[in-house]
């Protein structure tokens, strides 16, 4: 009998099934704070899981599956490669360029950005007057979303990459005159993601100062290599923990409209 039960009950759960998709996303926090969220709110038929997908062309397979799903989030590094999967956009992630939340509809899939809203409001706060130009590390699909905010509330940005375009900054073009023009530097890299903690982007830290604010995307560990390296030179510091809060917050919304 109480293996019968036990099955019955699993099979509540998955009625209502959300879930992230990502590649190696064991670290997420996604997962236990949906399953938190879903027990405080008393839904014993909603569950969460992570979808760890080894290439995006997984995701057809994910779909076609798993019938009962109702919402999915999306990590890196699929945030732009899934688009071409979805049936629609909304228009913020159509002018983003970017989707981490899909929503189920009779229609098909919906893509939504709402690491918009968790980056704006995280950092609105920590802004100062002073703060007029900011550096957006990596040119994935998170730092789309930054620009997006930046667009927003008028301040100037340049992205800085690898290999560059000609609008943007190589990291070995990085310099004591650039890092002091722009006292705000947003990490939209993985770098310094657990377990590889150590890592850090490859920029001149012996150059910033307590007017720079620094902003890692990155919520584990709380405190990365890069903000460490801001913090032992006075700057303020940001996580990207309540970020993640407020747009899952966001997604939830989406879902249950």
């Amino acid at each position: 009998m109480l293996d019968v039960g036990c099955w019955m009950l699993d099979m509540k759960i998955k009625k209502n099934r959300f879930g992230l998709i990502g590649r190696n996303i064991s670290y997420s926090f996604s997962e236990e704070y949906f399953a938190q969220k879903f027990k405080n709110l008393g839904l014993s038929d909603h569950s969460y899981e992570n979808f760890d997908l080894a290439a995006i062309e997984e995701f057809q397979g994910l779909i076609a599956n798993n019938k009962n799903l109702t919402g999915l989030n999306v990590t890196i590094p699929y945030k732009e490669a899934v688009i071409p999967f979805l049936d629609e956009l909304s228009t913020k992630a159509r002018k983003i360029g970017a989707v981490n939340t899909i929503k189920f509809t009779k229609n098909g899939l919906k893509g939504y950005n709402t690491d918009i809203y968790g980056f704006g409001r995280s950092i609105e706060p920590f802004l100062k007057s002073h703060h007029q130009k900011a550096l957006i590390l990596g040119t994935g699909g998170a730092s789309k979303a930054v620009a997006f905010v930046f667009d927003e509330i008028g301040i100037e940005y340049r992205f800085v990459s690898r290999n560059a375009d000609a609008d943007q900054f190589t990291y070995a073009s990085l310099d004591q005159k650039i890092i002091e023009a722009h006292p705000i530097i947003v990490n939209c890299t993985p770098l310094g993601t657990y377990p590889n903690i150590h890592d850090l982007p490859d920029i001149p830290y012996r150059f910033l100062s307590s007017k720079h604010l620094l902003f890692d995307l990155i919520y584990n560990p709380e405190k990365t290599s890069f903000l460490q390296a801001g913090e032992q030179r006075g700057a303020t510091i940001l996580n990207g923990l309540k970020m993640l809060e407020l747009q899952a917050e966001k997604a939830w919304q989406i879902w249950n409209r």
